[in-house]
């Protein structure tokens, strides 16, 4: 997806804005930032829900419905990818010639009406580094507008409204969508083998996290600790900033000590230490995604005593090791991981927190993933106690790769199988253990499963 600067300047030509799908969690951020530089919105949606809620409540009418007659009075259409051709708002936009712009299109244009834009990208833990990095820029008194891929209980919410001129938000690698963005500041948090249904090799992956590089205007923020990110970054001409735990690095953490779902680590800088990181997040990744988050900060001109603060008082995002609670001593969480890399980060942290036994409940996400990165996904899901595996989600695919959540199952030491939902619920229920920790891991919709499985527990079912 090649950048679109045909409509760079619309935003000072117009006034009304229609939103496809405004409740959408990507969609509402924007929404919010455009109604606070005085645009008048609508929008239109088929599902309530708490975004929904936030939005109704500014005043924006929302119509329950897609009907052409919704986008008459308006002069620019903003809809999600999810968004058919067929769908009637977007028709009818077409044949009244109301200019019409993907979600990821109208997010670079509206980054670049700030001064300092700071982009996150890479294979995994942006939604948690962004929701770091505004943490500590809001904490920090910067007062950035954030744009968040889950919710930040620090602020209740995926957004923040601010009035500086820093914006902090996500850059998705998917269908090179964060091509349309050309972000001040990029972080490049590593570089990884996935979406290969789009990308189809590393090596492609690779050339478009470069070509986002070279979008790029003052700094590129780089894991000095990833092959990858330091490959595709190379000929990249532009001022750039490394971290990790390789003393090599600019910014580098040492003395990384592991207690539980907490973690500590001395923030360095050139031999001299900086700060004492305290995290109530677990696993290396996210001490990772805390040393990259505390570079940028420390760029923008925060005292390294603040940036420890706030980090401090980071206790997660929604969907990124939620611990939903413990029941006579089975403690139940979920998390968000989907991808074999990801999936071994969060398990191999989960097994040093000195439980009892760790029971993962995984749900493969999409065919192509499972197919093609498959021995990944067993060597992972060996790495916990016990698996459990539900079918896979096929989310916007079909099952051409006659790939069945059993073929995993066979490749991994006492995994067990289950339909639905309700059976592994049953399942997990009725073999738990005092000490257990039961944790549910996917990009779709497992965390119902984690709900289910701790409802049933505490016997509200």
């Amino acid at each position: 997806m090649e950048r679109n600067t045909q409509y760079d300047n619309i935003l000072n030509k117009i006034k009304r804005i229609h939103f496809i799908g405004i409740g959408g969690s990507g969609m509402c951020p924007l929404a919010e930032i455009l109604l606070s530089k005085g645009f008048e919105l609508t929008g239109s949606d088929c599902n309530e829900s708490d975004t929904l809620d936030r939005i109704k409540g500014y005043g924006i009418p929302v119509y329950m419905e897609h009907k052409a007659e919704n986008v008459a009075n308006t002069q620019l259409v903003v809809y999600t990818a999810a968004v058919k051709d067929s769908n009637p708002e977007l028709a009818e936009a077409k044949r009244l010639g109301i200019p019409a712009l993907e979600r990821s299109i109208m997010l670079g244009i509206v980054t670049r009406h700030y001064h300092r834009s700071i982009a996150i990208a890479g294979t995994h833990g942006k939604t948690t580094t962004t929701a770091m990095l505004s943490q500590v820029l809001i904490g920090g008194g910067f007062d950035p507008s954030a744009i968040i891929g889950g919710k930040l209980p620090f602020i209740g919410g995926n957004s923040h409204v601010g009035k500086s001129d820093i914006i902090v938000c996500e850059a998705c690698e998917y269908v090179d969508t964060f091509l349309q963005l050309t972000p001040t500041i990029s972080i490049i948090l590593n570089i990884d083998a996935d979406h290969l249904d789009y990308f189809k090799s590393l090596d492609n992956i690779k050339k478009s996290f470069n070509k986002f590089s070279k979008q790029t205007t003052q700094l590129l923020v780089i894991n000095g600790d990833d092959k990858n990110s330091i490959e595709a970054t190379a000929d990249v001409n532009i001022n750039k900033l490394y971290y990790g735990f390789n003393d090599a690095n600019d910014y580098y953490g040492t003395n990384l000590q592991v207690s539980g779902v907490k973690q500590s680590f001395d923030l360095m800088h050139k031999g001299e230490k900086l700060a004492h990181i305290n995290l109530c997040v677990p696993g290396k990744h996210n001490a990772l995604n805390a040393l990259a988050a505390a570079t940028v900060a420390l760029y923008l001109g925060a005292a390294p005593k603040v940036v420890a603060e706030n980090l401090n008082k980071f206790t997660g995002v929604h969907r990124r090791f939620e611990i939903l609670g413990e029941v006579n001593g089975i403690t139940v969480a979920d998390d968000f991981a989907h991808h074999p890399t990801e999936l071994t980060a969060t398990l191999n942290a989960a097994m040093g927190m000195g439980f009892k036994r760790v029971v993962a409940v995984f749900q493969p996400h999409t065919y192509s993933r499972t197919a093609m990165l498959l021995d990944d996904f067993a060597k992972a899901l060996s790495i916990p106690d016990k698996a459990v595996l539900s079918e896979i989600l096929p989310v916007r695919e079909t099952n051409t790769y006659n790939i069945y959540s059993e073929d995993l199952a066979e490749k991994i030491d006492g995994c067990t199988c289950l339909k639905t939902f309700e059976q592994i619920t049953d399942y997990v229920c009725k073999n738990a253990q005092e000490g257990d920790l039961i944790l549910t891991l996917g990009g779709g919709n497992v965390y119902m499963c984690a709900n289910m499985i701790f409802a049933k527990l505490k016997g509200d079912e």
